[in-house]
């Protein structure tokens, strides 16, 4: 097996792909509103919202451990409403030396699917691949889907 890998998942959202897409471009700091018990904070740490190059603190829960990561907003595509975040600092870290997540909404008739993609580096074979990550960004999914039905 390699270190190097990826994952991608889709999921169908109810919700206004636009206003989706617009949570993690502009409004990361309201996750935690809308997703309490996966996301407790995300704070700017370094740049402005929105924008390519801008640090970010999460701290979120994952498989009943409380985490934080820093990322940095490696990439911004309004047309593909896309946003990516490699993490810098925090957990991702300790296990791998590159980590690299992707939201992604496209369209499929009148469906809207959000696509997340995990690209990542190993530090070793023993570490394992990142499902427990690509199952807490699907879970987020479902919750601002959810949020955004409801509103």
């Amino acid at each position: 097996m390699g270190l190097k890998g990826k994952l991608i998942s889709q999921t169908e959202i109810k919700g206004c792909k636009d206003l989706f897409h617009e949570m993690f471009r502009h409004k990361p700091h309201n996750i935690p509103n809308v997703t309490p018990k996966l996301i407790q904070a995300v704070n700017l740490h370094e740049g402005d919202w929105g924008t390519v190059g801008s640090v970010i603190n999460w701290n979120y829960t994952l498989d009943g451990k409380e985490e934080v990561v820093k990322a940095v907003v490696e990439d911004i595509d309004e047309e593909k409403r896309l946003v990516t975040f490699r993490a810098l600092e925090g957990h991702f870290i300790e296990q791998y030396n590159a980590f690299k997540a992707t939201v992604h909404i496209e369209n499929e008739g009148e469906n809207n699917l959000v696509l997340w993609t995990v690209e990542y580096e190993k530090q070793n074979e023993d570490v394992p691949e990142p499902l427990s990550y690509l199952q807490l960004y699907l879970n987020m999914t479902k919750d601002i889907d959810a949020h955004h039905v409801n509103q």
